[in-house]
């Protein structure tokens, strides 16, 4: 009788155990198929960072136009920054929430300029041409 209670105990856990993996194998692949599809797609890739903002959503949380051509009033974006930051303080009664993603807005947009003048400082080097810095002489 005990030989037959531990054999179901055994295969129930096999059971639920199985099932466990192989929901969370589907789930694997599902966000690995998600990750390539974002990869390969640019519009995608460059429309979410890791904090997952689209540049609109923070342009909209801070309030500014968004970057024309990489170009953005970066002072105007740190004005609203400090005082939306400043206004949801936890200890002026403010939200930590709230003002953790007029954080990650600044940061969103400050990476999306970065990006542009990396991608302007490329083209502007090959349009002169590639030339090796070469130390010697010296």
């Amino acid at each position: 009788m005990a030989h037959r209670i531990i054999t179901q105990v055994f295969l129930t856990g096999a059971r639920v155990f199985g099932r466990a993996f192989a929901e969370a194998y589907k789930q694997a692949s599902a966000s690995q198929k998600y990750a390539s599809a974002m990869r390969d797609n640019p519009t995608a890739a460059n429309s979410m960072s890791a904090s997952g903002l689209t540049l609109d959503e923070a342009c909209r949380i801070l309030n500014v136009s968004p970057p024309k051509g990489g170009e953005a009033d970066l002072g105007r974006v740190h004005e609203q920054f400090k005082r939306l930051f400043d206004m949801n303080d936890p200890k002026k009664g403010g939200s930590f929430y709230l003002q953790s993603k007029v954080l990650r807005a600044r940061e969103r947009i400050e990476l999306e300029v970065r990006r542009a003048e990396g991608r302007r400082q490329r083209e502007e080097e090959l349009g002169r041409g590639w030339k090796p810095r070469v130390y010697r002489d010296r």
